[in-house]
């Protein structure tokens, strides 16, 4: 039972059983090799509409423009819903030293768009200050707890994003088709 006298759902028992799994070293180890090839076998078997991470907390599919190279980037990651057409993203990287690509990315370009339950929908990126951090983490922690380890444990202010859905941009900036 919970707190207010329920019987917990299937979803929550889970989260609460895998959430301390993925703080440990062998999985931030692993996982970054062996999360992405099991997503591709969800994602071909769902035809877009499911995700791995899906199946635990919402996840999205990231489209982002490469700061360095130009070319079209996807990044799959868990998101923290932040009210309708909102959403927080944090480049944790599974605790590792340096931050994800995907965050120089939308740095450098923040209008991308995001996949959801097979849906493309186009947002703009802010990244979230200093006078918000505490806030969003603690709404980040709700969902997943223990999440904000990984930015103790990777030495490095983990950079956090709120995206925004915006108007989809003229046919030729858009991030449409990556994949």
């Amino acid at each position: 039972m919970t707190d207010n006298g329920t019987v917990p759902d299937i979803l929550d028992l889970t989260r609460r059983a895998v959430a301390p799994l993925t703080r440990t070293r062998a999985f931030r180890r692993w996982a970054p090799q062996v999360l992405p090839s099991l997503e591709k076998v969800v994602d071909r078997l769902s035809r877009g509409r499911l995700q791995l991470a899906g199946l635990l907390v919402p996840a999205l599919e990231l489209h982002t423009i490469g700061a360095k190279t130009g070319q079209p980037r996807s990044s799959r990651l868990m998101y923290t819903p932040d009210g309708p057409g909102r959403a927080i993203v944090a480049g944790s990287n599974f605790a590792r030293g340096g931050h994800p690509a995907w965050t120089a990315n939308l740095r450098a370009d923040p209008d991308a768009e995001i996949i959801v339950y097979g849906r493309t929908v186009a947002v703009h990126a802010t990244e979230i200050g200093d006078d918000e951090r505490d806030a969003v983490w603690a709404r980040i922690e709700a969902q997943w707890p223990g999440y904000r380890g990984y930015e103790r444990e990777s030495g490095r202010t983990v950079r956090l994003f709120r995206l925004v859905a915006a108007p989809r941009r003229p046919a030729a900036a858009s991030h449409s088709g990556v994949r």
